[in-house]
Parts: structure tokens; sequence; C-alpha cells
């Protein structure tokens, strides 16, 4: 879903143009012309260097090639590392394609039902893994199943708290200036928790925010992008952006308000409303994407493994790719560990804390 026209297009237009990327999008075919694939790629240069990468990478959470459902028997896995290097070495030679380094991220082990080609590549694993929920059609029995009678208590005490600030309302956000309105809360607060946890706001990058304006109010992905609110009395407690294809939901952005409430939990009541919601409404899997905050495993039954590729094919590229694939198996290993990720997160907010003051 992320390599739908209108999200790349989207993207290009408002970020990729601005930096500089040059979109490389190369097209498969078997012996009858018919179309096997379509890797959306592209070129973006940083610094000196030029990397080949996904089109769109950095606001997509998985990169991956477009198969045809054929794709799987007509290239085998050693059939498909051959064509790739084909790919590398005709765009290598076209001067407006030329790069230093190939470096694909957030790459998923799956695309729909076939293995994504590009594992076969030497991939190492990403720093993060992903989370998807199985909802079946029960919203009282998922809740049921996820929560324990204790925290089931806890959590509905908390939404009578919150009720005492006023009334709590889900909103499922469809109207275009409500969406514009909501969209800035939900990227002010957003804004807000990356200065607390000491992390890039991502917003604050060049076009970001144009990107998440156009996708939410452009009519021709009003199918596809999906925002909700809720609300407390005249506040915005909580909000998201998200994506609704096929039987499955998409969490993209998410966040909640940090005023006098807070401590009730309006980002958990929010979410399972949002749950709700996706059950109600015919989901059959909640994605939380890539990420591994432990709120994602408590929910999901799934996780979904994520690869990165890099290879260098420059001089220059080998200076980068060295030290970047050290770099990502080092954040890799402290993710992964739970009392190492603690003790950073922690040293990362007080310094962020610090440097507010």
């Amino acid at each position: 879903m992320f390599q739908t026209y209108g999200f790349l297009a989207a993207w290009q237009r408002h970020v990729g143009r601005r930096s500089g990327a040059v979109p490389a999008i190369v097209m498969g075919r078997d012996k009858d012309g018919l179309l096997l694939f379509i890797l959306p790629l592209a070129v973006e240069s940083s610094g000196l260097v030029r990397r080949l990468t996904w089109l769109g990478s950095d606001l997509c959470d998985y990169n991956a090639p477009l198969l045809d459902a054929r794709f799987s028997h007509e290239i085998e896995a050693q059939r498909f590392v051959a064509l790739w290097h084909e790919v590398i070495t005709s765009l290598g030679a076209d001067s407006r394609f030329r790069f230093d380094c190939v470096d694909l991220q957030k790459m998923p082990e799956t695309v729909g039902a076939q293995t994504n080609p590009f594992t076969h590549l030497p991939v190492l694993a990403h720093p993060s893994g992903a989370y998807v929920a199985h909802l079946g059609n029960d919203w009282n029995a998922f809740y049921a199943a996820k929560r324990s009678a204790s925290t089931r208590k806890k959590e509905r005490k908390q939404l009578k708290q919150l009720g005492e600030f006023g009334e709590v309302r889900f909103v499922d956000v469809t109207d275009r200036t409500e969406r514009e309105r909501s969209l800035r809360t939900l990227l002010g607060q957003k804004s807000y928790a990356f200065a607390r946890m000491g992390v890039e706001d991502i917003f604050a990058r060049p076009g970001h925010r144009e990107f998440f304006q156009a996708i939410a109010t452009d009519p021709e992905l009003h199918d596809l992008i999906h925002m909700s609110r809720l609300d407390i009395g005249a506040t915005v407690a909580a909000a998201n952006l998200g994506l609704r294809f096929r039987e499955c939901y998409y969490l993209i952005v998410s966040s909640y308000h940090d005023g006098e409430f807070t401590r009730f939990g309006p980002g958990r009541a929010h979410l399972n409303d949002l749950l709700r919601h996706a059950i109600e409404t015919g989901f059959r899997r909640f994605d939380f994407t890539v990420g591994d905050e432990p709120y994602k495993r408590d929910w999901s039954d799934t996780e979904l493994r994520m690869y990165d590729y890099l290879a260098a094919v420059t001089l220059r590229g080998r200076l980068v790719v060295a030290p970047s694939t050290a770099f990502r198996r080092a954040k890799r290993f402290i993710k992964q560990t739970p009392a190492l990720w603690r003790a950073f997160s922690r040293a990362r907010e007080l310094v962020s804390a610090i440097k507010r003051r």
C-alpha cells in the first residue's frame, strides 16, 4: 500500500523534488511482454554520496517491489540475483541514475503471499521489527484475550476519570476541513513528544508536513487514508493517521495530548477505540508497522522480520557502507536488548530535558 501511485507521487512532489531525488522506476517483463514486477527506486544525494534507494523510503514503513502473482513461478532466487545485477549495471550506465552505493531499508520478508526476492541478496536485519495483530470479528473477545481482568478494570476506571474533564468521543474524521485541523494537532502533539524523547522531529524536515497534508486531504486517497480523534470536551486528547488497504489497517502516526489528564491514558483509550473501529468496519489485521514500542508487542501476535541491503559500487560508496553496516548492527543489538534500550532511551530523554532548560 505504501507503493501506491498516489502515496509515492505525493512524496516525490513534496519531499523528493526538494531534496533532488531522481525516480528510477524499473519494470520487468516475461518473454511474452507481460509485466512481472516493478521496482520503485530512486537516486538520492547525501553530501557527496549518491544512494540508490526505494522511492519515498523515509516515509514508507515497508519498502518492497510490486510483484505479479506469477513472479515466484517465473523468477527463482538465483535468477533474481542475476536480474538485480543487470538492473544495477543498467542504471549505473545512465548518467541520470549513477550512484555510489545501494541502500534499501525496511524490506519485509514477504510481499503479499510471495517471498520478497530481495531477501535472496546478502541482507542484514533492520534495527527494528514490525508487529501485527489478527483481530477476529468481535471486539469484546479480542480485548479480553489481550488484556487481563485487572487491566480492563483499570482502563474502565481511567476512562471514567477522563470523562470528568468533558464528554469522551471517538471521532472518525472524514471532512476535509476537519482533517486539516486534526492533522495540525496530530503533528503538533507528535513534534512535542519527539522533543521530550530527544529524537529528531521528522516533521521539521523539508516537505514532510506538506506531504501529510496532501495525502490526508486528497480526494483520490480518501479510501486509503484514515484519520480519527479522541475528543475530551473541546480538547483533542489523541489522534491518528492510518492506511486502509484490503483487510488490513496500518497505524502510521499517533499522538496524545500532554496535559492535566495525560496520567489517565488518553492515548491508550484512543487506541482501544481505534481497534474496536477496525474490527467493526471489517478489518482482519491491525498492523502497528515498524517500531519496537512495548504496547505493540502487547497487542500483537505476529512479529514481522525486516531487512536492509547495503552494497557499494564505487570507492566513495565503500567509505559509507562499511560504517553504516556497523552502525545498524550496533543499533539493532541495543534496540533488541531491553535493558540497553531502556538505558539509552532514558539517557536521551535526560539530555533533551537539560537542553530545553
